[in-house]
């Protein structure tokens, strides 16, 4: 009987033991996961922030070109370009830029067409008139030799003083003038008395310095002119001094 007892105790012991290890296994294995699982929750935390992606590199800029239809593109900018390809077809060459030739400048001879003559009195030297001769063209002009003088209705010339030839042929250019100095009177008493002028006809000499050439120049001689034919008319000079001093 006493066995009996002893067995059943020994018997609620061991099964009293075995479920205390049963408890305490189950509580260490309870707890061994929870700290498992909240030891690789930080883990995957950790994790998660460094696979991240990173922020997307801005796009490199690009050229926004138009095309011919108005809408807006976006292209990368052309490689420049060197097209030298003459696109007008034709190549022209200037001159002076006017479009016309340039004005015959050749020399031609002084005569009543292209030039304007005068007669004036002069203080010195006494009894003495002066020529003035004008170049009116546009071309230069030279004055050949001397004026061919006629007073009034004279039949011959006037005397033409050959001391008075310059070195060289006068040449006027446009706008230029010419002098000769005509002496109205010779010595008193060395011919006919001096005849009171009122009209004076200019000849122009050509080249060959034989006849006239081109058309006479008539002028109204100053008051109180007086002439004889021991008078004279000097060459064409280039300046109004050397004609006045013969």
């Amino acid at each position: 009987m006493r066995s009996n007892r002893i067995r059943t105790t020994a018997l609620a012991a061991t099964a009293l033991l075995a479920a205390l290890s049963l408890t305490a296994c189950g509580t260490e294995t309870a707890g061994g996961e929870s700290a498992k699982a909240g030891a690789a929750a930080p883990a995957a935390a950790h994790q998660a922030v460094k696979q991240s992606p990173p922020p997307a590199a801005p796009a490199a800029p690009q050229e926004k070109t138009t095309d011919t239809g108005g809408t807006s593109k976006d292209t990368a900018a052309p490689p420049a370009r060197s097209d030298a390809k003459n696109t007008t077809g034709s190549t022209k060459r200037t001159g002076n830029g006017s479009g016309t030739a340039k004005p015959d400048r050749t020399p031609v001879t002084c005569d009543g067409g292209n030039t304007r003559t005068s007669v004036t009195t002069v203080s010195r030297p006494l009894n003495h008139l002066l020529l003035t001769l004008t170049n009116t063209g546009d071309r230069p002009c030279y004055a050949y030799y001397a004026p061919g003088l006629r007073f009034d209705d004279a039949q011959a010339v006037f005397p033409v003083l050959d001391s008075s030839q310059p070195q060289a042929v006068v040449t006027l250019d446009p706008g230029q003038s010419a002098y000769a100095a005509i002496g109205l009177t010779g010595e008193p008493g060395a011919g006919p008395a001096p005849r009171k002028g009122t009209r004076l006809q200019v000849h122009f000499s050509g080249r060959s310095g034989e006849g006239s050439t081109g058309t006479p120049v008539n002028l109204t001689l100053p008051s109180d002119t007086y002439w004889d034919d021991n008078g004279f008319v000097t060459y064409w000079q280039a300046e109004r001094a050397d004609a006045l001093t013969y």
